[in-house]
């Protein structure tokens, strides 16, 4: 599981708008939306990291968006991921998988 933290940024007047359009994402929750500044906090959760960045590529395509930042990200371990890494590459200097990694 990936969570982000995403600020948005639109114009004041399109606030409620693109909260809205993020509401319908699945997997977005828009926490807070201040309308003076045009800024929105949006918290998304996704399986992998390839669909966290299909997210954050479907906020970036809603209208009225002028700019979407990754402010917080928090990944767990992927132990099929971790598993998948050959024993050879712990020979090689400089290059190992944490001991903590290996649960």
């Amino acid at each position: 599981m990936n969570l982000s933290g995403i600020a948005v940024t639109t114009h004041p007047e399109w606030v409620e708008q693109v909260a809205n359009a993020l509401s319908e994402i699945e997997g977005m929750e828009v926490f807070q939306t201040d309308i003076a500044s045009g800024k929105l906090v949006v918290v998304q959760e996704a399986a992998s990291v390839g669909a966290e960045v299909e997210g954050f590529n479907r906020i970036r395509a809603l209208p009225h968006v002028m700019a979407v930042d990754l402010v917080q990200h928090y990944f767990e371990h992927d132990n099929e991921l971790i598993d998948a890494i050959p024993d050879e590459l712990n020979g090689l200097e400089g290059i190992h998988v944490p001991a903590e990694l290996k649960d």
